[in-house]
């Protein structure tokens, strides 16, 4: 008798005719599937542009004063300031905050700032800072 021998390899002729078969059913169903289309809703008016922000500012001195975007600082005591900014927000309640504060300020200075306003209820409060092109020149 003889001996069978073991076959090492594989018939892969049944799985590309599969594949082929599969390859000619996509071809032909993907032209006919529709894509969605979004239909998106209108306004009838356009949101508004940010108003332009208040702004805090502290001197290396620890004093404060207060600026509008059309005025030069005006400097005032921190009350001052606080029923001022209250008195603006009244009136715009999304007009943003902003303290400016001198790089030579004490810390403690602006977050007294930004204490006494969170305490009256303002809460859009921001930090002014540079951009760091300035920071890395040498001092004169």
């Amino acid at each position: 008798m003889r001996e069978r021998r073991l076959m090492n390899q594989i018939n892969v002729v049944p799985y590309i005719d599969v594949m082929l078969v599969l390859l000619v059913i996509f071809m032909v169903t993907a032209p006919m599937i529709q894509t969605g289309s979004v239909e998106l809703p209108s306004v009838g008016k356009a949101s508004q542009a940010p108003a332009q922000p208040l702004y805090v500012v502290v001197k290396a001195d620890g004093s404060v004063a207060f600026r509008d975007a059309a005025q030069d600082p005006e400097p005032m005591s921190l009350e001052a300031v606080v029923a001022q900014l209250q008195q603006m927000q009244q009136n715009d309640p999304n007009r943003a905050v902003l303290i400016a504060g001198d790089r030579e300020a004490r810390y403690e200075a602006v977050l007294d700032v930004m204490s006494a306003l969170q305490k009256k209820g303002i809460d859009k409060i921001g930090l002014l800072v540079q951009s760091g092109d300035r920071e890395s020149a040498p001092k004169r």
